[in-house]
């Protein structure tokens, strides 16, 4: 469904992307992790189409510069980290906004989805409870919510996820990967996704790029990629053993009392 040639992104004297090649079929979750600095958010907006890049990106054989906006949010949708909320819609006028790309006739108006789409997105992200709410009134874990919820009402093929459990609890951590999850169990749907939790990854992942200042030193199914030996050369420490030993802490009993 997409494939990655030897892209390179360059800001100044800096390679923050240098030379990563890989593909993403349908079915597959792969998730981009490694270290801050790694590369992994340049390379999810070089995807996207939001930062100038050397290197060839095909969507379904073609290349991603020949398609137009409206053409490709109708096939891809991005879940940025951060969010920059300065107007006063409504999380329902938000959600609504991920339709454009679908709308037909004059300024847009005809969408015969587009109602439904927008009213599922709200139920599965929770957000129905606060469709009438200013955006400028929201948590930060409500904010991803409501931006998740938009991209669910676009209706892509391809989900295009930074760290989409930012600012959620856990409930919600869980609750949205779920749902990602039942999403791409539709048949010709696939995820890139750009984690920091590994367990997160190793839960939810079927395939893995782990990258290392700007280049992808390992890529394939998710266990092949999260060795031992390959999260030492990444993380410096044995990342195997400690998070062992996080786990461990939660068989010890608990003190009575």
């Amino acid at each position: 469904m997409l494939t990655v040639q030897n892209v390179t992104v360059r800001f100044g004297g800096l390679t923050a992307v240098d030379g990563v090649s890989l593909s993403l079929s349908a079915g597959q979750w792969l998730m981009l992790a490694g270290p801050n600095g790694a590369g992994k958010s340049t390379l999810l907006n070089a995807i996207a189409q939001g930062v100038r890049y050397e290197g060839r990106i095909c969507l379904g054989g073609r290349d991603m510069r020949d398609y137009r906006p409206d053409e490709r949010a109708r096939r891809i949708g991005v879940l940025a980290q951060r969010h920059d909320v300065g107007y006063d819609y409504t999380v329902e006028e938000v959600v609504g906004l991920g339709r454009y790309a679908h709308a037909r006739g004059f300024l847009g108006a005809r969408d015969a989805r587009g109602r439904e789409m927008v009213e599922r997105a709200l139920r599965l992200t929770g957000m129905e409870p606060l469709r009438s709410k200013s955006m400028l009134a929201l948590s930060g874990g409500e904010v991803q919510r409501a931006f998740l919820a938009q991209v669910f009402a676009q209706d892509p093929e391809i989900l295009l996820l930074d760290e989409p459990a930012n600012h959620l609890d856990l409930p919600f951590q869980r609750h949205i990967f779920g749902l990602i999850q039942d999403w791409l169990a539709q048949s010709g749907r696939a995820v890139l996704c750009v984690v920091h939790d590994l367990s997160l990854a190793r839960r939810y992942g079927t395939h893995a790029a782990l990258m290392h200042h700007g280049r992808c030193v390992a890529q394939g199914e998710t266990d092949a990629v999260f060795t031992p030996e390959n999260l030492r050369r990444v993380y410096g420490m044995d990342v195997h053993a400690w998070m062992q030993e996080m786990l461990a802490q939660w068989d010890e009993p608990t003190p009575e009392g």
